[in-house]
């Protein structure tokens, strides 16, 4: 790793990173408030009006008088509606693609679509033209019900501006083009860009989609870049590069977090870990791509080449969400020659796509061996002691949760959220991941061990992008004093 540029200049004197601070101490203490600028998409009038709609045309729509639309295409149509949520509920589970039980309205929904294009099908003949057009719009609204439970029970789109603008495709907050960079050098930025970029795959031929680089206001200070630290950001299973952005909408705390600190913040590389919205890689390499060459190859020397970015695996840190928090251990504890700060939020204990025999298979293409070189808790007891390397684990825990030393925590312990960041139905089912159950404590335990300093904290909240923001953003200042990074005074 090369190191090109200006040196930043660091504290003079060794920094001791605070405590990450409780959401009470948040930096934006409004942050609650930036995940529901609009129209709600998470819990409101909204989702149950569609819902209530989708439901109307469907009775409108199956609502016929004939003796032999009851007793045979009706009951027909029931049975596709049963089978597709059926088909689809089988599919999710095979495929490993969510280990959290999803709402039962959500298959509801399912069956409801599947449903309503089989009375539009089977009801055409014999049906009059206002009928025909109900039956027909009654499948959109039933999809759209879908995609609203599915959106409430991971809290992906918070409301209807974040999903119009991740669906038109519309700018990044403070989004510029990297030809733009140029004419900014040596310029008073009052706020940091956010800049799309193609990194290479030359490292790993992993196919990746446009990947994002925030750069703080003193990037651009002097005739130079200067040698910024760097935080990889990586979001869950179900993803794209910019959903730290749109979906967690972070920019606010950051933008409050570097004018607080005369613009000083770590370079942001917001990276796609998955290379499509639906392939789980749990950043491995394997039939789902090499992922985490492209992590652990292409994107640090892109950043160093192209932004001046540190080369010192001390100014290096990863910020993962659920499966990217899973990501985040292991890419630190796999890499500690690039990485020595990791934050897992609601991460599992490793690499995981169902339960161990179906991961292997799914994501190792039935190695054991490779499986085991992707396994944390296997590489920290195979590396032995560690030097510098230091974590966070942000976990959805009851209040009663112990720390690795089995005492009671309550420094660590932060309090429940507000009802408007658990919105998403995840946090509700009852059941977290199988992976996700203890395992902050056992990687932190065998972290000890091994001479990481780890520290847990644990929330009482939903597994959706407003916890996972809210976790970020307190866990700032502590990133930023581990890589070397003034930090502001915040109040207690």
């Amino acid at each position: 790793m090369s190191a090109p540029g200006v040196p930043f200049a660091a504290p003079a004197t060794p920094v001791t990173p605070p405590a990450p601070q409780l959401p009470s101490a948040n930096l934006n203490p409004n942050y609650q408030n930036t995940f529901h600028h609009g129209i709600s998409l998470l819990h409101g009038w909204l989702p149950l009006t569609v819902e209530l709609v989708a439901v109307v045309f469907l009775l409108v729509a199956v609502a016929r008088r004939t003796r032999r639309w009851w007793v045979i295409q009706v009951p027909v149509c029931v049975l596709i509606g049963v089978l597709g949520a059926l088909v689809a509920r089988w599919y999710v589970s095979n495929q490993g693609l969510a280990s959290d039980p999803a709402p039962l309205l959500l298959w509801a929904c399912v069956g409801g679509t599947a449903g309503a294009l089989a009375i539009a099908v089977l009801g055409w003949r014999g049906a009059g033209w206002w009928r025909r057009g109900v039956a027909v719009l009654a499948i959109p609204l039933a999809l759209l019900s879908t995609g609203l439970v599915l959106n409430q029970w991971v809290g992906y789109y918070p409301t209807v501006q974040s999903a119009w603008g991740a669906l038109t495709a519309g700018p990044l907050p403070h989004q510029t083009d990297l030809d733009a960079l140029a004419g900014l050098r040596n310029t008073d930025v009052s706020a940091g860009k956010v800049v799309p970029v193609q990194i290479p795959d030359s490292g790993s031929s992993f196919p990746h989609r446009t990947e994002y680089v925030y750069l703080p206001p003193a990037w651009f200070a002097g005739p130079t870049p200067p040698t910024l630290p760097v935080v990889m950001m990586i979001g869950g299973e179900f993803n794209t590069p910019a959903d730290w952005i749109r979906s967690g909408q972070i920019m606010p705390a950051v933008d409050q977090f570097t004018a607080a600190n005369g613009g000083h913040a770590p370079i942001l590389v917001f990276v796609d870990s998955s290379g499509s919205f639906n392939n789980d890689t749990e950043c491995v390499n394997g039939p789902r791509g090499d992922a985490a060459d492209h992590l652990t190859r292409d994107v640090p020397s892109y950043l160093e080449s192209r932004f001046a970015a540190s080369a010192d695996p001390a100014q290096w840190a990863v910020v993962g969400w659920s499966m990217g928090g899973t990501c985040a251990v292991d890419l630190a504890v796999m890499h500690p020659e690039l990485i020595r700060t990791f934050v897992d939020i609601a991460g599992d204990i490793g690499p995981v796509s169902g339960t161990k025999d179906q991961t292997i298979a799914r994501l190792f293409g039935g190695n054991a061996d490779q499986w085991a070189a992707f396994d944390p808790l296997t590489v920290m007891a195979k590396h032995g002691q560690y030097t510098g390397t230091a974590g966070l684990f942000d976990d959805l825990t009851p209040p009663q949760h112990r720390n690795p030393t089995g005492n009671a925590a309550p420094r660590g312990h932060r309090p429940a959220m507000a009802d408007d960041d658990t919105a998403g139905m995840g946090g509700h089912d009852g059941v977290q991941d199988t992976g996700e159950v203890g395992a902050a404590e056992k990687l932190c335990n065998q972290g000890h061990e091994v001479g990481i300093d780890c520290t847990i904290h644990t929330t009482q909240g939903g597994h959706t992008w407003q916890f996972a923001a809210a976790a970020f953003t307190s866990s700032l200042p502590w990133i930023s004093a581990r890589l070397g990074l003034p930090i502001p005074n915040t109040p207690s």
